[in-house]
């Protein structure tokens, strides 16, 4: 069943989106139909577990975790939900692979179970997080730890005098107070007389605590700017509350990071693993390009978070650690492209030229029917200027075409029974709710994967305010999928 863009009325071509409020309900309504139909064919798989809540599949169960919580990548499933699903589905050893790694999460965790764990990361930010772990955990010494607790207590950049600027981006501009400015200046210049490795430590610390010390927060689809920062952002002033020293910051940080490595009355190692360890490699890049680089019938688990097709622009929220670790304007709007697409600004990627093998993948996204219903009940509303975007139906179209290329890639990389494991949600635009459980689910059972469940949140998340103004409340499903190869 497809959808109808169009509708013929004495020669004349009239768009759906446009037609009276009776039949315009139509593609909606198919839409729902289709959705239905999906629905009811993995309603077997469908279940809810009351081990797997909000907090376990976002940052919040991290947030006390050593380690895990030094910095705050909102985007990240919690240490307990790797181990959890690996320990349910009885994965003991072996390797496991995330295609899209951010701050490391499903490595480390996986790690402390004694798996091998590899990880694609294309943020640098993410890359500076797991190789900043990974240093401290593997390199460092009982003498770099107390190089550490001692910047922690005689906060020696205070007698500098700085020499060291800072790299901005036209989006970080008057980020910080003049005051944190001189600061990280001087702190900058301070970590120059250290061992290369002590001070790939320093600088991380000072990462972690940018956006406290900053008139900013974190807000997905962009970086929200406090009102003492004089720039204008919306009708609403934003106070994002009290703004944190830098002097107090750093320094908390620094024996944040030191007690959770070393027990300081026994000198114990804190982290949750056990001496047999696995090895974590990083592989820096975007998943599209390395995965058909990795080896056939490798893994023996994929675990992962895709970003999801929500409009968030990491390459904006991170923008101020972007900017500190030198990134270039010309280098972010790369990274914005090579991301998948997620994002309002992402170009069209000609897949085929990445990889020819991919022609299975893309044939199953084209025939998948609820995903070319959404596309083209989209493209109507595009063409009579009723999205609030017009990259809205590009952005989502890629979006799937490039996961359905991710899944084809997953399903070579596996061993024979192996298992995938992905956090991802719903999403709705203009009124049509996007099962990407569904379809994403319906892909990978056409290329080859058994859909063993859809692991859904008891409590599904709220669509945006401009959603429900229009369109009315409606709960949009927040999963963890279990697919198996045969």
């Amino acid at each position: 069943m497809s959808v109808p863009a169009t509708k013929h009325t004495s020669g004349s071509i009239i768009p759906l989106a446009v037609l009276s409020l009776p039949e315009a309900k139509l593609t909606l309504d198919d839409i729902v139909c289709l959705n239905g139909s999906l629905h009811s064919h993995y309603n077997h798989a469908i279940t809810y577990e009351s081990a797997i809540n909000r907090t376990v599949v976002s940052f919040q169960a991290n947030k006390k975790r050593p380690g895990y919580r030094w910095f705050k990548y909102k985007e990240a499933f919690s240490s307990e939900l790797v181990q959890y699903l690996l320990r349910q589905y009885g994965i003991r050893q072996g390797h496991l692979l995330d295609p899209f790694a951010g701050s490391g999460a499903a490595l480390f965790a996986s790690s402390a179970l004694g798996l091998e764990s590899d990880g694609i990361e294309l943020l640098p930010i993410g890359q500076k997080i797991i190789k900043t772990r990974c240093y401290l955990q593997r390199k460092f010494k009982s003498m770099d730890f107390r190089v550490l607790l001692k910047w922690a207590e005689k906060r020696p950049w205070l007698r500098i005098k700085p020499k060291n600027g800072f790299s901005v981006l036209n989006i970080t501009k008057g980020a910080y107070p003049p005051e944190t400015e001189g600061k990280i200046r001087q702190y900058l210049t301070c970590i120059e007389k250290e061992d290369p490795l002590v001070r790939e430590v320093l600088f991380f610390a000072l990462l972690c605590v940018l956006e406290m010390i900053s008139y900013t927060r974190k807000d997905g689809q962009y970086l929200r700017w406090d009102h003492r920062s004089g720039r204008k952002q919306g009708a609403k002033s934003f106070d994002k509350g009290p703004i944190i020293d830098f002097d107090t910051a750093v320094s908390l940080k620094l024996r944040e990071i030191h007690d959770d490595c070393i027990a300081e009355d026994t000198g114990a190692d804190l982290f949750d693993a056990p001496v047999n360890r696995g090895r974590i490699r990083l592989l820096s890049g975007s998943c599209l390009d390395i995965m058909p680089e990795l080896p056939d019938r490798h893994y023996e688990v994929i675990l992962t978070s895709p970003p999801y097709c929500n409009r968030y622009d990491y390459t904006r929220t991170y923008a101020l650690e972007l900017a500190m670790i030198n990134t270039s304007e010309k280098e972010l709007i790369a990274l914005r492209q090579q991301m998948l697409s997620c994002t309002v600004e992402n170009r069209a990627k000609n897949l085929f030229e990445i990889n020819p093998a991919w022609s299975t993948a893309i044939d199953a996204a084209d025939k998948q029917k609820l995903l070319q219903a959404v596309l083209s009940y989209l493209e109507s509303q595009k063409d009579f200027g009723l999205l609030n975007n017009n990259g809205i139906p590009r952005m989502v179209r890629g979006y799937f075409y490039e996961m359905a290329c991710v899944i084809q890639e997953s399903l070579r990389v596996l061993k024979p029974n192996g298992m995938l494991f992905m956090v991802n949600d719903n999403v709705r635009y203009a009124g049509a709710s996007i099962s990407v459980d569904l379809i994403l689910s319906d892909i990978a059972e056409k290329l080859g994967f058994t859909v063993e469940k859809i692991l859904t949140l008891p409590q599904g998340k709220g669509n945006s305010s401009q959603q429900m103004g229009r369109h009315g409340r409606e709960p949009l499903r927040k999963c963890v999928y279990v697919w198996r190869k045969a």
